[in-house]
């Protein structure tokens, strides 16, 4: 019997592709044959020409949960070191936040329930994000015993949000409501209760009609103008950072904390 995808793609709208995470028993938390898939799917869409908007979505109660700190490292079962794993596994989803930023396709995020971990920085690397109001974004890095740095998450929250409240909201680990992130400028509109993938489809419709030429090279111009100091710089910062706190006794504390509800007492160990 073979495994489920865990990924859906539904091409039924000329020039749209709705790319879903579809592991919705896992909230769907992040895995390394996710990973990969997605890696495929974009990778694909970089010679596509007659895809012009994709719609980035998750199956069941959210979005997405985060990497899947239940299956393992999340590079995979292979002959490699530890660090070596986990450092590919890290930079890898760090890889997925670079080529949505670079496929020619704006990608319009549809968020409901949580939007976790490593699914902030996913969501945030899309272009425009709708939201239904079930949608909260949840940044527990320092809760868990990592940093705030996590697949793009330092450099896409501070453009997005400004520097100020970036640094509030990974500092304290916060979580915001939809209407707080949209407040942020981090939501493009938030939709009644179930919506956010009408509405994310009927902005599609929208960009549609406009110049397909203009649409692309739009994109290209806004990432060249957001490129500094460079994404690549900091998502191989944050893979090194991220892998080295695996190593270290708080982030066990941290991840078995959040596992049994309880709070986190950290020895800086």
């Amino acid at each position: 019997m073979s495994t489920p995808s865990p990924l859906l793609l539904d091409r039924s709208r000329d020039g749209v592709l709705v790319i879903t995470l579809s592991r919705p028993e896992r909230l769907n938390a992040v895995d390394a044959a996710l990973t990969e898939e997605l890696h495929d799917v974009l990778n694909d869409l970089m010679r596509d020409t007659q895809t012009r908007v994709v719609v980035l979505t998750g199956a069941g109660r959210g979005f997405c949960a985060g990497m899947d700190i239940q299956s393992g490292d999340p590079g995979g079962d292979t002959g490699e070191g530890r660090a070596q794993r986990l450092y590919r596994g890290i930079a890898r989803g760090g890889e997925v936040t670079a080529r949505l930023r670079e496929i020619p396709q704006p990608v319009i995020a549809a968020l409901h329930g949580p939007v976790a971990g490593m699914g902030v920085s996913w969501a945030l690397a899309c272009d425009l994000r709708v939201a239904d109001p079930t949608t909260r974004f949840v940044v527990p890095f320092l809760d868990l015993g990592l940093s705030g740095g996590d697949c793009g998450l330092s450099w896409l929250l501070p453009r997005l949000a400004g520097a100020a409240p970036a640094a509030e909201i990974l500092y304290r680990a916060r979580r915001l409501s939809a209407d707080e992130a949209r407040g942020l400028g981090l939501l493009t509109e938030i939709t009644e209760a179930g919506g956010d993938l009408a509405g994310a489809l009927a902005l599609a419709d929208e960009l549609l009609a406009r110049s397909p030429y203009g649409l692309r090279h739009t994109k290209e111009l806004l990432n060249l103008a957001l490129d500094a100091p460079g994404l690549r710089q900091q998502l191989a910062l944050e893979a090194r950072t991220q892998a080295l706190a695996f190593f270290t006794e708080d982030l066990v504390e941290g991840m078995s904390a959040t596992l049994e509800k309880r709070r986190p007492e950290f020895k800086n160990r």
